[in-house]
């Protein structure tokens, strides 16, 4: 059986109008209002098919005026004989089929004419009694809705690791902005408190965002509104992972001491948590400590999260999946990072990066990075590098050199530069395949992510 058409699908049936003319009855309304809003023929009939489920909120506020209906309505499966026809079928006016004020009968402004049925009446009583419920209950929001965002939250945070970048941010700000909204309107404590979640992960999602498109301010920016948040929910690990955040953020930039303390600071929060965040922040702080020089700190650091690992098990934030938890794959890649900038610690570093891309390539492909994936083989490279095997380190770039330029995301460049560095020391001066390979990554680097999405 097909399933049920959508109201606004019902309701443009009824009409005599085009589809054409549809539209520009929506652009004139939202002119009329003073909303700056439109739609495409295209737009128009994916919202007739469910297909978009959150609309932008200026497109939301005139398709309200429009056809006088709130876009959760809309949008949501009705069947035909369920609709209340406008009176004249056209959109020259908005469609109100309930009044949402009680009216005695001498008051309406058009009596009930003689075709009107019992099951009418009774339609327009229990929509009004519905409504009446919404405005006792207080609140703009409501499980349904709850719902609904929190699977657009889980699609966001997984398809991050998967979909280049310029696909998604579009519905990351759109979904960013729906739940603040709603924040800045009135509901239940228990509700805002799950929109405060849901605000932190998009939040941190943007974050992570802003610093993969090279802008570190903005992302640390994102990355306080995410603490803030989680901090409003009450989210232990949430909190834990907004620190790790922005050790993340200041690791990719050069401030290692400031990754450190970022990573150090989450770790506290996290306390006992069992949760792959608590695994991931001293991992985070392995990499920095590496940089400084603090070789034995950094394989300290690397024993702890390992240690750490033995004791996870799932919470809510590895529930939500993709970005937002730490898988054994990404612990391998992390690892090598810090053993590739430790005295004699080449060796580790292999062997941390093959076990990561052994996992990338057999484990859950949920769980499968590309970036992450770039970054362990930047790592191979370097090690194989710092060794002298250039046919090994041109080997282990292949696939990262091949990425389109919207994958070429914060973190994937600077790791391959840090390749170009090594290739560019005096022992590596007279060879052909270290020129080569240096040749790559300048033309890899010339087009990064950020120039294609701005």
């Amino acid at each position: 059986m097909d399933a049920p058409p959508t109201l606004l699908a019902v309701l443009i049936a009824k009409s005599e109008n085009t589809y054409a003319e549809i539209v520009d009855g929506f652009r004139q309304c939202a002119r009329e209002h003073g909303e700056d809003a439109e739609i495409t023929e295209r737009t128009l009939r994916r919202w007739m098919s469910g297909e978009i489920r959150l609309p932008r909120p200026a497109q939301r506020r005139v398709a309200r005026l429009y056809w006088g209906f709130p876009v959760s309505e809309l949008l949501a499966p009705v069947r035909p004989e369920e609709l209340i026809s406008p009176v004249d079928g056209t959109f020259a006016q908005p469609v109100r089929p309930f009044d949402l004020t009680f009216q005695r009968p001498d008051q309406r402004t058009q009596p009930l004419d003689a075709g009107q049925t019992l099951e009418r009446q009774m339609a327009m009583s229990t929509s009004r009694a519905a409504r009446f419920t919404s405005f006792a209950e207080s609140s703009n929001v409501g499980p349904e809705t709850l719902d609904q965002i929190r699977d657009e939250m889980v699609d966001l945070a997984n398809a991050y690791i998967r979909e280049p970048l310029a696909e998604i941010m579009g519905s990351l700000v759109g979904l960013q902005d729906v739940v603040f909204t709603l924040l800045e309107g009135k509901q239940k404590p228990a509700f805002s408190r799950d929109l405060y979640v849901v605000s932190g992960v998009v939040s941190g999602m943007l974050a992570k965002a802003s610093h993969d498109l090279g802008r570190s301010r903005e992302a640390m920016t994102q990355a306080r509104t995410m603490f803030v948040c989680a901090d409003n929910a009450d989210h232990l690990p949430l909190r834990a992972w907004a620190r790790g955040l922005q050790s993340l953020i200041a690791f990719w930039a050069g401030r290692q001491e400031e990754a450190v303390r970022y990573a150090a600071s989450g770790s506290a929060l996290a306390g006992d948590h069992a949760g792959t965040v608590a695994a991931w922040l001293p991992a985070l702080e392995a990499r920095a400590l590496a940089q400084l020089g603090r070789g034995d700190d950094a394989r300290a650091a690397v024993h702890r999260a390992a240690d750490l690992r033995e004791r996870t098990s799932a919470d809510d934030l590895d529930a939500v999946g993709g970005l937002f938890t730490f898988p054994q794959a990404k612990q391998h890649y992390y690892a090598a990072g810090a053993y590739v900038f430790i005295d004699g610690g080449d060796a580790d570093a292999e062997t941390e990066a093959v076990a990561s891309l052994d996992l990338f390539e057999s484990g859950v492909p949920q769980y499968r990075s590309f970036s992450d994936e770039a970054g362990a083989r930047a790592e191979l490279a370097l090690a194989r590098a710092h060794r002298g095997d250039l046919d090994g380190a041109k080997e282990a770039l292949t696939d990262v050199l091949a990425l389109e330029p919207n994958r070429r995301i914060g973190g994937v460049i600077p790791s391959t530069v840090r390749v170009h560095s090594a290739l560019s020391q005096r022992q590596f001066a007279a060879s052909p395949l270290a020129r080569g390979i240096r040749d790559e990554i300048e033309a890899f680097s010339r087009v990064p992510a950020a120039a294609i999405t701005a």
